[in-house]
């Protein structure tokens, strides 16, 4: 699997294909978003990354703060850049409550989500999937972000509901937001 990934290095999605730079997310206000589990830049620990990877896909607690009062609803992405696929992998999308300030650990668990938590789903499957790049390919970016929206995200128009749209049906739904904040964990594998 290592030479998969040493063969395919140089291929990357690219992380003018995430969320965080489409246009209809664009903001000049921000969010503080953090993790008592890694720092902005920082290696993501284990425990988080993909049972595949040896982890546990426990999402690691996150708080933020500086929501904009009119704020609706909170949309979590977090996405992988580095894959070698045509666009970022989405690791998971979550609507939050905006009376919510933070998530504990495991918040993001499909069977089990935190009070306030909407998982949508991801790239697979539904909830938190933890880091799981190939092996050798380097390492890869988790990018944590977090959009304070002034309107609830409304169901795709090529979907009846959220629940049942593609993560990419719902992100290029989204409209009108007021503030956003960003957190990028890094994971490798060799």
């Amino acid at each position: 699997m290592a030479l998969i990934g040493r063969l395919l290095k140089g291929r990357r999605a690219g992380g003018e294909r995430l969320a965080w730079e489409a246009p209809n997310f664009a903001c000049a206000r921000t969010l503080s978003l953090t993790s008592p589990a890694f720092a902005d830049g920082e290696p993501i620990p284990v425990a988080y990354a993909s049972k595949r990877a040896g982890g546990r896909d426990q999402s690691p607690a996150l708080a933020w703060s500086q929501v904009p009062s009119g704020t609706e609803q909170l949309l979590l992405v977090i996405e992988d850049p580095d894959v070698p696929m045509r666009v970022p992998f989405i690791h998971c999308v979550a609507l939050i409550e905006p009376s919510v300030t933070s998530l504990p650990d495991g918040a993001l668990n499909a069977h089990n989500p935190a009070p306030g938590v909407r998982l949508l789903r991801s790239t697979m499957g539904r909830g938190y999937l933890g880091p799981a790049p190939i092996k050798g390919h380097g390492p890869h970016r988790y990018v944590f972000q977090l959009f304070a929206l002034a309107k609830p995200v409304p169901p795709p128009s090529n979907a009846t509901t959220l629940e049942s749209a593609k993560p990419r049906q719902v992100l290029a739904a989204v409209a009108d937001v007021l503030a956003r904040g960003r957190l990028d964990g890094l994971y490798e594998r060799p």
